[in-house]
């Protein structure tokens, strides 16, 4: 029996940001409600390529105004002196790949709190190695695995399988959730502000009486 809820992200995505608390919220139910019997698995959706070039400046007031949005959606902290203290690029595969390195030393959702707080909070540029080292050093992770695991074919090779699996299960962009119930896979609707909607939703489709 397979029950398994996957969360689709990228720590570079404002809107997974946003999302943060509810999510937090929707994990302590689920474990709650199901304990072990429901695995929750993160899965890094690879918003944007490589790339040292600038963010075009259209992108960037782009982006600014969905830190607008969300902050008077949800009430979010944004630091805006990102904008006028970073160059900013569009690259979070460098992000995705700390976030891995992370996990190999248990600290996946650590990692992807840091690097949240880092471009959001900090004004620090997450597509930069340097704040990936800095915010290892942060985590006390074993910084020489860390440089060697997030440089690694091996990391490369996963990252590459997540965004793999986002596109085949999920065409909802970031972030957005899918249950699988051994063979059924079932989009689940965000709610950014009430964790208990979600719940509700996974409860259902995992009952007895829904599944016959």
């Amino acid at each position: 029996m397979i029950k398994k809820l996957f969360y689709f992200h990228d720590p570079m995505c404002s809107w997974c940001w946003g999302f943060a608390p509810t999510l937090s919220d929707l994990e302590q139910g689920l474990t709650l409600e199901f304990g072990s019997e429901l695995e929750i698995q993160y899965v890094l959706g690879g918003l944007a390529p490589d790339s040292d070039a600038p963010m075009p400046q259209e992108l960037q007031d782009t982006l600014q105004q969905y830190w607008k949005r969300i902050h008077k959606l949800l009430g979010t902290t944004f630091n805006f002196d990102f904008w006028e203290q970073c160059t900013p690029r569009r690259s979070t595969y460098p992000a995705c790949r700390a976030v891995i390195a992370a996990s190999n030393q248990g600290k996946e959702k650590a990692m992807i709190d840091a690097l949240q707080r880092a471009y959001y909070l900090r004004a620090l540029n997450p597509s930069d190695i340097s704040t990936h080292i800095l915010l290892a050093e942060e985590l006390e992770l074993d910084l020489m695995a860390f440089k060697k695991d997030i440089a690694s074919a091996k990391t490369e090779e996963e990252l590459h399988k997540q965004i793999a699996l986002y596109r085949t299960l999920s065409a909802n962009g970031f972030p957005s959730l899918t249950l699988q119930d051994n063979q059924t896979f079932t989009a689940i609707p965000i709610d950014y502000k009430d964790a208990g909607v979600m719940l509700n939703t996974v409860k259902r489709l995992l009952s007895p009486t829904t599944q016959g």
